[in-house]
């Protein structure tokens, strides 16, 4: 393509926020184009299809609210929905509201830089076709940059081998198989509860361990589906309420205003109970009282031991460097009884360290194993990593990963300063816990921030400095106290196998979801005179 193609809006992906932020800039009339680098709709659920891929919210809490006529038709089968089911749900999204003719799909972004003159966005694919548009969406998600371990020889190895955030399309079969996995985060956790149940062997090697907690996973059939669709209006009502749009949300009480007996009571019934609750419903301070989170942490490795038949094993897959709900808590089903099984082996890297792959699998510093298989279940380069992957440059060549070096600075966690007319959903330093409840609130105040500049001829919406600091002093601000941003995480910025990323920052909001929203709400009822229109 020689000439670029014209566009009002142009949006980067086509997961859960692109599909939204098309519907709606639809309305306003605009011409908009969505740029999406795999084959089909729905980001995280297009890509990550390994084995045991679920949601750890509630499906009924998960998917779009926008829409009457979407609730009504589309039923949920499980509480927690797989992988497949979701993605036939987005895929029906996509059908229903022919949002497919305004996606482009193979059309990895490669750079977007802006025009100063124009005032507007310069945007080339990595096949060369460039496109320019008024304003820049990205919609690419915090966890969609795929890392590979830093280990010698990788492209060595002679049998198969994949990350589970870019799983083959076509079943991968486990029966009779030496398989590895390297990894036990979230993703590393569901692969190998399902991978367990068929291979020949399956070897772990696992770096840290996670707490993890119970799903407790079940259908949903007609009569219940009917009961949740009549009670959607108090479900997403009681989402609007929560700290992170959960149905769960902390209870009032502290850990030390309860008897024993009653802490370790209300303990047992959240670990019974499915979702988060356990970490999202559990008493307010587990997560800034040290010694509160003492308490919640020796109850979970209690429960460790206790589903861990050799103790020796169970000792390794309890955290000692970090408390429980510090970092993200993966949700299980049967994953620690897995350990159990004859055909299972637990290796810790800390005691022996993979040195390299080799042709045949992997060499520790003890012994090398042979392999057919080999999952690297080892996560994301979070949050910016999305947008390390893509050029983009704001005014005076400036460029983002410049700006961002020593962590993100931004407005609302929508805009960043000196990229004018770039706005991004689920971008740093915004509120994300519920994710799609989140990307509702992001995609709307979006949107209306495009309506007031094309009703009032607005051709360059920028955030200034100070509103700039203030909102990265105040997401910092909020960081204060909360022993997560204490422990090396992808929530605070840090991957071992990312150059650069060893230093720990405060890359998302802390605060409450409501809170989140009144602070927006009052930039757009004010004409968003805080930002620099012109």
């Amino acid at each position: 393509m020689t000439e670029p193609q014209d566009f009002d809006v142009i949006v980067i992906g086509a997961g859960i926020s692109g599909l939204y932020q098309l519907y709606r800039l639809r309305e306003l009339g605009l011409k908009v184009r969505v740029l999406e680098a795999g084959t089909g709709v729905g980001g995280t659920w297009y890509w990550n299809r390994y084995p045991g891929a679920r949601f750890d919210s509630e499906s009924w809490s998960y998917g779009y609210s926008f829409s009457k006529e979407l609730l009504d038709e589309w039923d949920w089968t499980e509480h927690f929905s797989p992988q497949p089911e979701t993605l036939r749900y987005l895929n029906f999204v996509a059908d229903k509201f022919d949002l497919r003719r305004d996606i482009q799909f193979r059309s990895r972004v490669k750079a977007a830089h802006y025009d100063e003159k124009r005032r507007g966005w310069d945007i080339a694919l990595e096949n060369g076709d460039r496109f320019h548009s008024r304003f820049m969406v990205t919609a690419i998600g915090p966890l969609s940059a795929p890392t590979m371990p830093r280990i010698e020889g990788i492209p060595s190895f002679k049998g198969r081998s994949f990350h589970t955030g870019t799983w083959p399309h076509e079943e991968v079969k486990f029966e009779g198989k030496r398989v590895a996995v390297i990894g036990t985060g979230a993703t590393g956790v569901q692969t190998i509860q399902e991978v367990a149940k068929t291979a020949g062997t399956l070897t772990i090697f696992q770096r840290t361990p996670n707490w993890c907690a119970p799903l407790h996973n079940a259908k949903i059939g007609k009569e219940e589906m009917a009961k949740i669709r009549a009670d959607y209006p108090a479900i997403f009502k009681r989402c609007q309420e929560t700290f992170s749009c959960f149905v769960h949300t902390p209870d009032p009480r502290g850990v030390f205003e309860v008897s024993d007996v009653e802490r370790e009571a209300f303990f047992e019934k959240l670990y019974a109970e499915p979702g988060f609750g356990i970490w999202q419903g559990n008493f307010k301070d587990i997560l800034t009282d040290r010694k509160a989170n003492a308490l919640i942490s020796d109850f979970v490795a209690r429960k460790i031991r206790q589903r861990v038949k050799d103790q020796a094993v169970a000792e390794k897959l309890i955290p000692k460097n970090h408390g429980f709900g510090t970092r993200r808590v993966p949700l299980e089903t049967k994953y620690y009884e897995v350990y159990n099984q004859p055909n299972v082996k637990l290796v810790d890297i800390n005691e022996t360290p993979i040195e390299r792959i080799t042709e045949k699998g992997i060499k520790t510093s003890d012994r090398e194993y042979e392999f057919d298989i080999i999952i690297y279940a080892t996560g994301f380069d979070a949050i910016t990593g999305s947008f390390d992957r893509i050029d983009i440059q704001g005014e005076g060549g400036l460029k983002l990963k410049t700006r961002w070096k020593e962590g993100p600075q931004t407005y609302l966690g929508v805009m960043v300063e000196s990229f004018p007319n770039m706005m991004m959903l689920m971008g740093p330093h915004t509120a994300l816990g519920n994710i799609p409840r989140s990307i509702e609130y992001n995609v709307e105040w979006v949107t209306g921030l495009i309506r007031h500049a094309r009703d009032h001829q607005v051709s360059r919406i920028a955030p200034t400095p100070d509103g700039v600091k203030s909102w990265t002093d105040h997401v910092k601000a909020l960081g204060v106290g909360l022993l997560s941003n204490e422990i090396d995480s992808w929530m605070t910025g840090i991957n071992r196998n990312v150059e650069g990323k060893t230093t720990r920052i405060i890359a998302r909001y802390s605060g409450s979801a409501p809170a989140y929203r009144e602070r927006c709400d009052a930039v757009a009822a004010d004409g968003y005179k805080e930002l620099a229109l012109a």
